[in-house]
């Protein structure tokens, strides 16, 4: 399979010996110079106060760093503005002439082939930016403790005007939400570099995936509505005459079977046979989302000549450009710390699990205070409105939690101790998902596997602190519960968080308009006409530079795990359109809506809002390709067990096949399953003095007896047999679900390559005309020598 599009077009060609010699001509001789891009002053801009004190330590690490760079013939500008100083980094060409070349004897680099007459902004960026990283002065300090003792203030590089006025056009505007989910991601590369554009390509293809899957969800809802007025188990509900056994103490009354008649038409909506099949369907689906991506991935970093490229590689280049007598960063393992992290995140494990454990008292507590409520309404529809309250109280944890597990998570990647910056990256990435899953999923868990299966029965019901009775199900199921909540947890998400994602730096920016429009003035204007015509080869003035600088230094600041948390935020979602997508077979088109806003809120963010993030060369998304792997291995099982457990369709199979009037053959196909209802309750007498303890006459209104829902006798309230057959056969569902959805998963992955075979090819000719180049530069090197003799 094959996508092809404008942006995935890939030009495959067999060089010919006379096409490599007239290649090889055309690119000595033609100076190449209409493509060359404006190439900036200065690649890197430090900031610092301004110490008047020459003798202050401050001010001769200030002095120290700067000579360090400029004993690296860096270029170093000064000007001074107000209380501060800004220093413009230019590298030298010799920096790059270097780079170049040991990209090209490398292993894994050969794109220098192809880009030998300049080096792109966002390639002198990223080494100017490793090289200052790597500077130390006399001390061993380097620049993140020189920014920690505040002899400077912070480090950043520039926006480039042209380009950038190019993709707000373009891309990063409100108006290009009518191109859906396009987006020029060459362009992105060029500008933000290959970790970027990587995002926003997959961002793009992840959106583009959700369509079939937001349509098939919205399909299966449509089922659902479409039988609410005909179905006989809803008919069987809203018609009842039974009476159920009070849903609290005190002040609960027993209540009659038809008063839910609504709750039982939500429950069909989402517990049908057709959520079946969908999570079949999203299982599959998060594969063949994964192998596609895949091939869609090697097509791009193909054409962008980096399919190859390695981090070490990479990594070792940058330290030899800095420091050609440098010694590499070796790799190294302790036992003894692996144990005392895996230790530490087991605690920070138990300490989240315990939380959800609050959540549940406070969902109970709610719950008795809602039914206590003198208000008819919340009475009535207590255990509805405790879910929801329960669901905003989980929303309320999250972001909470997200800030804790964040700082936890680099605390213990500290105490790992990486060996490079992304190494440290991957082990924080791994830490943080698996706090935010637990975070996010450990409620929804108890919802869809515990809800309504701990709570006991009449006259032996589990209570907490001996006081507040556990929570029940409706007699339809439990998955309504289960759909509430992640449906408010994900609107909320989705909604308030990317309200405050964009509109807290947009704020942040109008706050410094002010000032930065009062310096603007201080610094004067420029009548140069070199300045105002721009080009290639233009040096701007200093009036011009600064403000420049200025302007890039009012926007919002950036770090280096910006994309991160934009990665964990998508991850999150893909998380909630896999697991437990069977109670909710509307998230995928929820998850679709706001991702066509979130291409462009990311992108106005990052063109307009915030500083240039230092661009980053990578082939993949990293880590986060596993993650992905191991949420689709998750949403089998979960789906699995929540069809099997928590559902009622496998009671409903067994009752139509086993139990029910068609168990015999006799009964036409609508009166399979009238009955149901009425079979899957138990009755409560309140003889019992048991049953008189937890129920007073005043709340069972002088009957005798009570209905609940559970497979009980009503005698001693042993489990019957019904119960049994029930159970085994909701566990012989769970593993047949997951067998057939695992195979159709190793199917799929084996008939969809990773890699397609234009991309193989590609690399083939790519590979042969980088062998007949240095075949042709060998020859031409003995051709010279013969001349000489």
């Amino acid at each position: 399979m094959y996508f092809k599009d404008r942006e995935d077009e890939v030009e495959l060609r067999v060089r010919s010996k006379e096409s490599l010699d007239n290649g090889r001509e055309a690119l000595l001789s033609s100076p190449s110079t209409s493509n060359k891009p404006v190439i900036r002053s200065f690649d890197c801009i430090l900031v610092a106060h301004i110490i008047e004190d020459e003798g202050d330590q401050t001010f001769k690490k200030q002095e120290a760093y700067i000579n360090q760079l400029r004993a690296k013939k860096m270029k170093v500008t000064q000007i001074i503005h107000e209380n501060k100083v800004f220093y413009g980094v230019r590298a030298p060409e010799e920096i790059f002439e270097k780079y170049k070349y040991l990209l090209k004897v490398s292993d894994s680099c050969n794109w220098v082939c192809k880009q030998k007459d300049y080096v792109p902004n966002t390639t002198r960026i990223r080494v100017v930016h490793f090289i200052l990283h790597h500077t130390f002065i006399g001390t061993g300090e380097g620049l993140r403790d020189l920014v920690r003792q505040n002899a400077f203030e912070t480090l950043f590089c520039l926006h480039e005007t042209k380009q950038q006025r190019y993709l707000k056009k373009k891309w990063a505007n409100w108006g290009a939400i009518r191109h859906l989910i396009y987006q020029p991601v060459n362009d992105i590369r060029e500008y933000f570099g290959e970790k970027v554009a990587l995002y926003f390509l997959w961002l793009g293809w992840y959106t583009r995936l959700l369509i079939p899957a937001a349509i098939i969800g919205v399909i299966v809802f449509l089922y659902g509505l479409a039988f609410f007025n005909t179905n006989p188990l809803i008919k069987e509900v809203c018609e009842s005459n039974i009476t159920m056994c009070p849903a609290c103490d005190k002040r609960c009354l027993v209540w009659n079977l038809s008063d839910t008649c609504v709750y039982a038409k939500v429950s069909h909506l989402f517990d049908n046979e057709g959520t079946v099949a969908f999570a079949m369907f999203m299982a599959v689906w998060a594969t063949l989302f994964l192998e596609l991506w895949k091939r869609h991935l090697s097509l791009h970093v193909s054409r962008w000549n980096v399919y190859d490229w390695n981090e070490d590689e990479e990594e070792l280049i940058l330290e030899l450009v800095n420091e050609p007598h440098c010694k590499p960063k070796l790799y190294v393992h302790s036992y003894l710390r692996s144990i005392v992290e895996l230790v530490l995140v087991t605690l920070v494990l138990v300490v989240i699990i315990g939380l959800t454990h609050v959540l549940v008292i406070c969902r109970v507590a709610s719950a008795m205070l809602l039914y206590d409520s003198s208000w008819k309404f919340l009475s009535e529809n207590a255990s509805v409105f405790a879910v929801m309250l329960g669901a905003v109280v989980h929303y309320l944890t999250i972001q909470i939690m997200t800030r804790v597990n964040r700082f936890v998570a680099f605390k213990l990647c500290s105490i790992e101790k990486t060996r490079s910056f992304a190494a440290t990256e991957r082990s924080f990435t791994v830490k943080m998902f698996t706090f935010q899953f637990f975070t996010l999923f450990s409620s929804l868990i108890y919802v869809a596997f515990f809800l309504g299966r701990i709570n006991g029965y009449p006259g032996n019901y589990v209570r907490i602190a001996g006081k507040w009775r556990l929570e029940e199900c409706h007699p339809s199921g439990c998955l309504t519960d289960l759909f509430i909540q992640m449906a408010i947890i994900l609107v909320l998400k989705q909604t308030i968080s990317n309200i405050f994602e964009f509109a807290g730096p947009w704020l942040k920016l109008c706050l410094k308009r002010t000032v930065f429009r009062k310096q603007l003035r201080k610094c004067g204007n420029c009548y140069r006409k070199a300045c105002r015509e721009g080009g290639a080869d233009i040096e701007p003035c200093d009036i011009c530079n600064l403000r420049d600088w200025l302007k890039n230094y009012h926007l919002n600041t950036v770090n280096a795990f910006s994309l991160f948390n934009e990665f964990l935020e998508m991850v999150i979602q893909f998380s909630f359109t896999t697991i437990f997508v069977a109670a909710f077979p509307l998230a995928p088109l929820l998850a679709f809506i706001n991702n066509i806003f979130e291409i462009r809120l990311d992108a106005i963010k990052m063109l307009r809002l915030e500083r240039r993030i230092v661009p980053k060369k990578t082939n993949d998304i990293g880590v986060w390709t596993k993650v992905l792997e191991a949420i689709g291995v998750m949403a089998v099982i979960a789906n699995g067990l929540v069809i099997g457990i928590s559902s009622e369709f496998v009671p409903r199979l067994v009752y139509r096949y086993r139990y029910g009037p068609c168990a015999n053959g006799t009964a036409t196909d609508i009166q399979c399953m009238s009955g149901y209802i009425g079979y899957t309750l138990t009755t409560a007498y309140t003889s019992d003095q048991k049953v008189q303890q937890d129920f007073s006459s005043e709340q069972m209104l002088n009957n005798t007896y009570c209905s609940y829902k559970d497979y009980r006798n009503e005698n001693d309230h042993s489990f019957t047999s019904q119960y049994w057959l029930i159970l085994a056969a909701r566990f012989a569902f769970v593993i047949l679900f997951e067998h057939v959805v695992v195979i159709c998963k190793f199917i799929v992955a084996w008939f969809v390559p990773d890699n397609p075979l234009q991309v193989k090819n590609s690399r083939l000719s790519d590979k042969l005309f980088r062998l007949k180049d240095e075949l042709w530069e060998l020859s031409q090197k003995y051709d010279n020598r013969s001349t000489d003799v």
